[in-house]
């Protein structure tokens, strides 16, 4: 693995040579991280679960429920799925502003900012703010997104969170006015930044040309989003219509997903917000959380090179089998898009975009692909039951459907996680400012320490 050397001040030879040595370092340092599995004996809870599955119960929130199964007399039981924002059933909030024909994000950031659905007088003061707080600090982004441009869109939004630290007057000041003025600014300010980050990068690294441009007082967030995003700014009502919807699915899950228990263990240190948020990104990347996306993607497409008729079940079923055995895809024997933490007869985010979604798929051409995630959805559980002698229920997960969402919306790849990001800032934000409004306890879990006590040897009588 090559070092980023300065070409300037090494010699090849002593690349080489620290290549090597690195190499040595390697080797030598594998079984300093190995746990044995005996060790976990310790009543150790990994991944902060008990042993069914379901979650340790760390805290208290009145933002929003995942709710996917009961347990009754220490048994776990399958439900259908659901979800909720300050109490409101997410369906809800979908159906009724997807039937009044309006934008439903900034109704849906407030509501989790606030505690309450907004009147009319409300949201149009709520959005007038978002808009005056869209546009970025003065050279933010000739300073902080196209000078060291990045291959991740993901770590440049990191970066750029912690560089506004830098341009604000307050930064550190954890009052409740000051954390929901930062809250605001970071919500209309993303899908800005993220629109940018992707311009720099395909100039940068594609040699396209380069399209900056700036957001709009009179649109919603979808609106913007797809604005700054397209080099020649144009989209459809429908097409911004379902972007919302995507934000409005994504917005909030709970507190304890990885990337938002993040920001609120952050958030329990006393810290800043914009480090908080930058915790929540750097989670979301990881290919077993928001990163999930594009692993359903690239599965979608090997699938798709792999199988001569993906309508024939019985020739998709033996291929998804090949996939549960690593011996196909990417080898990990996993569905990507199948299962969840919570939900397990249904994920209701996967429902909504599903249903959604159908009719733009077959307008738009994509019905053969839409099919096969149906199918997809619908073989998997039994093969892997099979496959693990069990009987569990399985869902398909909001990342199964997704991916091919933002594909009908001309959305490219390099931008699914960061799409996902923009939303779901709206819940890290207000579970920051209830972590730190409520708990007054830094997080603190327990780790068993296995190492064994050893005595200090002087460096002349160590062993090479």
């Amino acid at each position: 693995m090559p070092f980023s050397y300065n070409t300037y001040q090494i010699s090849r030879e002593q690349q080489e040579r620290t290549e090597s040595v690195f190499e040595g370092l390697i080797t030598s340092a594998r079984s300093a991280y190995e746990i044995p599995k005996s060790a976990y004996n310790y009543k150790v809870k990994r991944g902060l679960r008990e042993p069914d599955g379901s979650g340790v119960v760390a805290g208290v929130t009145r933002i929003g429920n995942a709710h996917g199964y009961v347990m009754s007399e220490g048994e776990k039981y399958p439900v259908e799925g659901s979800l909720e924002y300050r109490g409101y059933d997410i369906r809800d909030l979908l159906q009724n502003c997807a039937g009044e024909g309006r934008f439903g994000f900034e109704e849906c950031c407030f509501l989790l900012f606030l505690g309450h659905l907004p009147n009319k007088q409300e949201l149009a003061d709520f959005n007038e703010v978002l808009a005056t707080l869209r546009h970025l600090p003065n050279r933010f982004t000739e300073d902080i997104i196209m000078k060291a441009p990045s291959r991740s869109i993901m770590n440049k939004l990191q970066t750029a969170v912690l560089s506004l630290y830098a341009y604000d007057e307050d930064p550190d000041n954890t009052s409740m006015d000051n954390m929901m003025r930062q809250s605001m600014e970071l919500v209309a300010r993303l899908p800005v930044i993220a629109g940018h980050a992707y311009a720099v990068y395909r100039n940068t690294f594609f040699n396209k040309s380069l399209n900056l441009h700036n957001p709009h007082d009179d649109l919603s967030t979808a609106e913007n989003f797809l604005r700054v995003l397209r080099s020649n700014k144009t989209y459809t009502s429908e097409e911004a219509h379902l972007l919302d919807l995507c934000l409005i699915i994504h917005a909030e899950h709970g507190g304890g997903n990885a990337s938002t228990f993040a920001a609120r263990v952050l958030s329990s240190t006393g810290t800043d917000t914009y480090s908080a948020i930058a915790a929540g990104i750097g989670a979301l990347k990881g290919p077993r959380h928001g990163g999930a996306n594009l692993k359903v993607q690239e599965m979608f497409d090997n699938i798709k090179a792999n199988v001569q008729d993906t309508r024939n079940e019985d020739e998709l079923s033996s291929y998804l089998y090949r996939i549960l055995k690593g011996e196909a895809n990417d080898g990990s024997g996993l569905i990507y898009g199948m299962g969840h933490a919570v939900y397990t007869k249904s994920d209701p985010r996967a429902v909504m975009l599903k249903q959604y979604a159908r009719k733009l798929a077959y307008d738009k051409g994509y019905g053969a692909d839409f099919e096969l995630l149906e199918s997809i959805e619908r073989l998997t559980p039994g093969l892997f039951n099979t496959y693990k002698g069990e009987n569990h229920d399985m869902c398909a997960n909001v990342d199964l459907y997704s991916g091919l969402v933002y594909r009908m919306l001309d959305i490219p790849v390099e931008m699914y996680t960061p799409l996902f990001t923009i939303a779901r800032t709206a819940g890290w934000c207000a579970h920051r400012m209830e972590e730190f409004l409520s708990s007054n306890k830094i997080v603190r879990p327990a780790y068993k320490c296995i190492a064994r006590n050893q005595d200090y040897v002087v460096l002349k009588d160590r062993q090479p």
